[in-house]
C-alpha cells in the first residue's frame, strides 16, 4: 500500500528564477554533457559545455541542447550555431573534466577556447566546426530547429535541435553489433551545483 507523504509544493510563477534553477538542476540528474564546438562566421572556434542536452530521436538521428540567455544576451555558441546552422557534440569523459570546465568561462568572442583550455582541434567530415580530438565520441550536427523560451525573467533560453550527419567513435569503445563498451567509455554527467558524477553501478531489466 502506498502511504501518502506530505510534500513541499512550488509554483514556478511565484519563485525567483535562481530558485527554479537550483531546484531543477538538483532534480533532473544526472545530465549528460554536450561539449559543443562551433565556429563564427569569421572563422573563430568556440567550445563550451552544456548539460541541458539529450537525444531526440534515432530515425533520423537528432540531438538537442539548450543554452541559457543571461541578461537577455546570447552566448557565443548560440550566435555561432544560429549563423552557421552547424555544431559538433563532443562527449566528455573524466580525463576531460578540467578542460571542459575551463571552457565554460566567460571570455571575449575573439577567444578560441580550444587554445584557451589546451585541447586539439581536428577537422570534421561534413560540418565546419572543429572536433575535440581528445573526445572519444563526436557527433557532427546540422541545425534543423530552434526555439526561444517565452515569458522569462532573466533572458530565458534557446532550445536547438540538430540532425546528426556524422558519428565518430574511438575503435576501442565499439563492441559487436554497434554496442558501446560502457566499462571503457566512462562519460561524466552533471549534477546540481558544482557537482559531477561518473557512471555508477549498472543493472539490467528486460523490456516487456
Amino acid at each position: 500500500m502506498c502511504h501518502l507523504i506530505k510534500k513541499m509544493q512550488y509554483d514556478p510563477q511565484l519563485l525567483e528564477q535562481k530558485i527554479i534553477y537550483k531546484l531543477l538542476t538538483g532534480i533532473v540528474i544526472p545530465r549528460p554533457i554536450a561539449w559543443i564546438s562551433s565556429v563564427s562566421e569569421d572563422g573563430i572556434n568556440n567550445l563550451a559545455p552544456f548539460s541541458y542536452f539529450n537525444m531526440v530521436g534515432d530515425d533520423p538521428p537528432h540531438v538537442m541542447f539548450s543554452t541559457r540567455r543571461n541578461n537577455n544576451s546570447n552566448k557565443d555558441s548560440l550566435n555561432n550555431v544560429l549563423a552557421t546552422h552547424q555544431f559538433v557534440v563532443n562527449m566528455v569523459t573524466k580525463d576531460l573534466a578540467e578542460p571542459m570546465n575551463a571552457s565554460s568561462a566567460t571570455v571575449a568572442a575573439e577567444v578560441d577556447e580550444f587554445e584557451l583550455v589546451g585541447v586539439t582541434p581536428i577537422p570534421s567530415e561534413k560540418v565546419k566546426p572543429m572536433r575535440v580530438a581528445e573526445s572519444p565520441i563526436q557527433l557532427e550536427c546540422e541545425l534543423v530547429h530552434h526555439y526561444f523560451l517565452e515569458d522569462h525573467q532573466q533572458g530565458g533560453a534557446c532550445v536547438l535541435i540538430g540532425r546528426v550527419v556524422m558519428i565518430h567513435i574511438t575503435d576501442e569503445l565499439l563492441l559487436d553489433e554497434a554496442r558501446i563498451n560502457n566499462e571503457l567509455y566512462k562519460p561524466i554527467a552533471r549534477l546540481g551545483g558544482s557537482n559531477y558524477c561518473e557512471q555508477g553501478e549498472i543493472f539490467s531489466i528486460k523490456r516487456t
